[in-house]
């Protein structure tokens, strides 16, 4: 069974981890159909790309077994390894579309890293999130220090990363760190119908205000006005616009096409 496969499904885009016997442990596999969905995802007809798993855990994160053999590296040719990884996220952040995580069981290390990036979560009940490095005399990376920092309070992001204590799928939500909340096995079900949601909507004011609230985290208040003004000027006189606005008019739904 290959360990990490594409799934077309015309407007959106799954990538499976399929290294379920490892707890969809991080492969190049996976690395390799992540960043080959990223520029996928530049198809017009792509309006969303779903990161899951096969498995009944969405990712451990590294492999430990693998991580132990690079101590053996010189330090340099370690920190490219972990490039590697962040060349990655890099892709995910730039993908025109909006990124969807449906985790079942839970999301690990590197694996919560990746599930963090994502725009929109869908975890399943029972679902945890654990930053464990510090159990084997390691730190965060992945930009998991950051995504956290972003999304829950200081106290609960430093006991998560300085004790390794888990976090539950529902206390997430109802930090608003993630959207939904499903049924065991319900967490691919619930991404598909957000996907659903997005395909109906305009996919360029779309991939626009992804990138606003990106970038939000990391500019000043008067650049992100700036930037807030050149995009609402842009999509002002578009076609998007000009569908949405007139159906609105018209008390109809619009439609925005592909």
């Amino acid at each position: 069974m290959t360990k990490a496969r594409i799934e077309d499904r015309g407007d959106r885009l799954i990538v499976w981890n399929g290294n379920a016997a490892r707890r969809g442990a991080l492969t190049p596999e996976l690395y390799a159909c992540i960043a080959q969905a990223m520029e996928q995802a530049r198809d017009p007809r792509i309006r969303a790309v779903i990161l899951t798993s096969e498995g009944d855990f969405f990712c451990a994160g590294g492999d430990l077994n693998v991580l132990i053999e690079r101590r053996s590296l010189p330090e340099p040719e370690r920190r490219d390894r972990v490039d590697g990884l962040h060349d990655l996220l890099r892709a995910m952040r730039a993908c025109p579309v909006p990124l969807i995580a449906a985790v079942e069981g839970g999301a690990a290390g590197a694996g919560a890293s990746l599930a963090l990036a994502c725009d929109l979560i869908v975890a399943a009940a029972g679902a945890k999130f654990t930053a464990a490095y510090v159990k084997a005399g390691l730190v965060p990376d992945g930009g998991l220090t950051a995504s956290l920092a972003r999304m829950l309070p200081r106290p609960l992001a430093m006991e998560m990363c300085l004790l390794a204590r888990p976090v539950t799928a529902d206390r997430m939500a109802e930090l608003g760190a993630i959207n939904e909340v499903t049924a065991q096995g319900g967490a691919m079900a619930g991404a598909m119908a957000l996907a659903d949601a997005l395909a109906a909507g305009p996919r360029n004011a779309q991939g626009v205000i992804r990138r606003l609230v990106a970038d939000a985290y990391e500019t000043t208040d008067a650049a992100q006005l700036d930037a807030e003004r050149d995009a609402m000027a842009h999509a002002a006189g578009a076609d998007e616009a000009a569908e949405g606005i007139a159906a609105f008019l018209e008390k109809r739904k619009p439609s925005f096409g592909t």
